[in-house]
């Protein structure tokens, strides 16, 4: 099981990107099937490009540091 820790360390990687768009990411839970809950907060929340940032950004990061991550999903 991947521990939130690690996540939490890789999502502050790209913390700064998001908020520098007046946006952050909040880790909600990671689930016993290795899936990623994140919350996308501020501007990131209402943006059109949300779905692509979470997808091509955040789990793309995350997948490449995290191997054993299955998905990021937004809730």
């Amino acid at each position: 099981m991947v521990e939130k820790e690690k996540v939490q360390e890789v999502l502050n990687k790209v913390r700064p990107n998001l908020q520098a768009d007046g946006g952050d990411v909040v880790l909600v839970d990671v689930t016993e099937e290795d899936i990623v809950k994140v919350k996308l907060t501020g501007h990131c929340a209402g943006c059109p490009m949300s779905q692509m940032t979470l997808k091509n950004g955040i789990e793309r990061l995350l997948r490449s540091e995290i191997p054993d991550i299955k998905g990021v999903v937004g809730v």
